[in-house]
């Protein structure tokens, strides 16, 4: 045992809390989804797989290598959403990273387009009827595997074709409205909502898919509750309420973040 001790090395030590923190931090990730219960699946058959290696029990070793070798692509198919949402949440994090010289690898932000004042006049309009609306507005990326799921509009920014897209009536209205480089892409597209299980009961599915869209992409999305009238702002799944009086100047602030 003295002698075993002795042979770990302090990069032993180190790669066994690098592995013990990718671990707890996957455990995170999918914590209270229904991937969780596949991920402590695998990890419990790789860990009989190194058991049963170290026996020398070669039958079933050659078996359940076979049997990693190919759940690592069946986990990258299983947990696709997952690992989107977990590599999108570390380049959010590099890119505000204010790490000397890093600023050499990032990609240059791109400047957004978007007529606040429109945008802001057309959701005041529809809080005072308390008609809903979801508005994403696209930053670095521009959403097209979601516009693909609505109807294509392509058509300039103004405050009366916001409101009658989503009014009550309109064909277009269920759904969210793709706003790129001061342009109405599209309207009526379907967004994926979030998993987050500690989200409060009293929002909607409105607020619910504006949180799953910001989560895994670039975006800034505007809700306007049917219900209450509330202006929202979500932000990297992260919910903000808006005063009409200081809406547009926020608006603002955050597309040049």
């Amino acid at each position: 045992m003295l002698d075993l001790f002795i042979q770990i090395r302090i990069v032993d030590v180190i790669d066994i809390l690098l592995v013990a923190l990718l671990l707890y931090g996957l455990y995170r990730l999918l914590k209270g989804t229904a991937a969780i219960s596949i991920f402590i699946g695998i990890v419990a058959i790789f860990l009989i797989w190194q058991l049963v290696n170290a026996l020398q029990m070669e039958l079933l070793t050659t078996i359940l290598g076979a049997f990693v070798s190919v759940g690592f692509i069946a986990l990258i198919i299983i947990f696709q959403p997952e690992i989107r949402r977990f590599l999108f949440t570390i380049g959010i994090h590099t890119k505000s990273s204010n790490i000397k010289g890093f600023h050499l690898f990032r990609r240059k932000s791109k400047t957004i387009s978007l007529d606040c004042e429109t945008v802001c006049q057309a959701c005041i309009s529809m809080s005072l009827i308390k008609q809903g609306a979801l508005i994403v507005i696209t930053r670095q990326n521009t959403l097209a595997d979601i516009v693909l799921t609505g109807v294509t509009i392509d058509a300039r920014l103004s405050k009366p074709l916001i409101e009658n897209i989503f009014f009550k009536n309109s064909p277009l209205h269920d759904g969210a409205m793709i706003i790129t480089d001061n342009k109405i892409v599209a309207a009526r597209c379907i967004l994926p909502v979030t998993n987050n299980s500690e989200i409060p009961g009293h929002y909607g599915l409105r607020h619910r898919a504006a949180i799953g869209v910001s989560e895994i992409n670039d975006c800034l999305v505007l809700v306007v509750s049917e219900e209450t009238g509330n202006i929202s702002l979500i932000k990297e799944g992260s919910i903000t309420t808006l005063e009409a009086n200081t809406m547009k100047e926020v608006l603002e602030r955050e597309l040049k973040a």
